[in-house]
C-alpha cells in the first residue's frame, strides 16, 4: 500500500498489520518450553513493524495487538524493542523460541541482535516477576488449601532459566532434562515444602551467580537503535 494511501486509510485494521507487516512470529509457552502435554493450547508470538507513513497522523499505529487467531499476540518492532532492552523475560524469551514460524530479512536482523539485549538486568526481572507469582502461590495456599500447581511448574521453569543464563550467558527455554520433574510439579504429586526449597534453591542459586556472570552489565542499547532507525529509514524510503 503506497505511503499516501496509508496516511488516508483511517480503517487499517490489526488483521492488516499482523497480517501484511509481521517480521517474526514464533510458537512460546509449553511448546516452547518443552512442557507441552496431550492438549497445550499453541501460544503464538510475533513482531511486526508498522510502516512508517503510519506515525506522521495523530492516530499512531497499536503497540500490541491481540489476534487475530486464538492464542496469538504481537508487539509493534519499537515496543518489542524497549521492552527486551528492559530485560522483559516473556520478551527476550520470544528471540530465543525453538520453533520459528516466519521470519523475514528484518526479522533475521532482529534475531541477529538477540544477544546485544542481554545483560546482568536480567537477574531484577526474571527474579521479580518469580516473586510476584511467589506471592499469588502463596495466597492462594492460604485462600484454597493448595497453590495453582501449573503456575508453580513455570514459576521454577524460569528459575531455572534465570539461573542457568546468567551462569552461561545464554538463554535457553527448553527444559531439556527437567521436564519430568517439572511436570511432576504441575500433576500435583510434589509436596508443597519440596517445591518451595526448590524454589528458594533455584533463587539463591541466580543471586550467586549474578555478580560473576559473563553478561555486561547493561544491553547494547546504542546497537538496537541504530537497528530501529534503519529499517523506520528503509520503511519510508520504500514507501
Amino acid at each position: 500500500m503506497p505511503a499516501d494511501d496509508l496516511v488516508r486509510d483511517h480503517a487499517l485494521s490489526s488483521c492488516d498489520l499482523v497480517r501484511d507487516h509481521t517480521i517474526y512470529s514464533c510458537v512460546m509457552g509449553s511448546r516452547a518450553f518443552g512442557l507441552a502435554t496431550e492438549g497445550s493450547d499453541t501460544d503464538r508470538r510475533g513482531v511486526f513493524l508498522a510502516p512508517t507513513a503510519l506515525f506522521w497522523r495523530f492516530e499512531k499505529p497499536p503497540t500490541h495487538l491481540d489476534g487475530p487467531a486464538d492464542e496469538q499476540f504481537s508487539w509493534e518492532l519499537e515496543r518489542f524493542c524497549a521492552l527486551a532492552l528492559r530485560a522483559n523475560p516473556n520478551i527476550l524469551e520470544c528471540l530465543h523460541s525453538p520453533h520459528v514460524e516466519h521470519v523475514t530479512e528484518t526479522g533475521r536482523e532482529l534475531l541477529a541482535l538477540r544477544e546485544a539485549f542481554l545483560s546482568r538486568r536480567v537477574h531484577d526481572t526474571f527474579t521479580g516477576y518469580a516473586l510476584g507469582q511467589r506471592r499469588k502461590l502463596d495466597a492462594d495456599l492460604r485462600v484454597h488449601g493448595a497453590p495453582r500447581w501449573k503456575h508453580a511448574m513455570h514459576l521454577l521453569r524460569l528459575l531455572l532459566s534465570c539461573r542457568d543464563l546468567l551462569r552461561t550467558g545464554r538463554l535457553t527455554i527448553d527444559v531439556g532434562d527437567q521436564r519430568e520433574p517439572l511436570l511432576a510439579v504441575k500433576r500435583g504429586e510434589v509436596p508443597w515444602p519440596e517445591v518451595e526449597a526448590w524454589m528458594d534453591r533455584l533463587a539463591a542459586e541466580a543471586r550467586e551467580a549474578a555478580p560473576d556472570s559473563p553478561l555486561p552489565a547493561e544491553p547494547d542499547r546504542e546497537r538496537i537503535s541504530d537497528f530501529l532507525f534503519r529499517v523506520r529509514r528503509a520503511s519510508a524510503l520504500a514507501a
